[in-house]
């Protein structure tokens, strides 16, 4: 079995967090929240990774900051190692390129949302 990291960014404001929602269609996670991130390219670090992503996704930079979760899951033979870092945007003028909208959500809101199942195991730890 192939394996791969991931990342995802966390990005907290007044007690919220951003997610995405994803524009892909034909994709199994069309129409789902996802925190903002994306998968690792070989030689990239993690912190590049997310750095990438952010730019590409929403057009801003980002400082990353500690390791908050981690969850394994499989999806087509692969074994993708999610790895979930605090991360604080250079703006909050976002421009959207993957996603059809993004919306800041508290925890609790999120229990009710159509999530990305691997980003709902980073909701739970960010419960704790």
């Amino acid at each position: 079995m192939n394996e791969r990291i991931t990342t995802a960014g966390i990005v907290e404001k007044d007690g919220k967090y951003l997610l995405g929602c994803r524009n892909t269609e034909g994709s199994v996670n069309n129409e789902k929240w996802e925190f903002i991130g994306g998968k690792n390219r070989w030689g990239e670090s993690e912190e590049e990774t997310l750095k990438r992503e952010f730019l590409e996704e929403l057009g801003v930079n980002i400082t990353v900051g500690e390791l908050l979760a981690q969850v394994d899951f499989t999806n087509k033979d692969t074994l993708y190692h999610l790895k979930a870092y605090r991360v604080c945007p250079s703006s909050y003028d976002f421009h959207l390129s993957v996603h059809s909208s993004i919306s800041f959500f508290t925890l609790e809101q999120m229990c009710d949302l159509a999530m990305v199942d691997s980003d709902k195991q980073i909701v739970g730890f960010l419960r704790k």
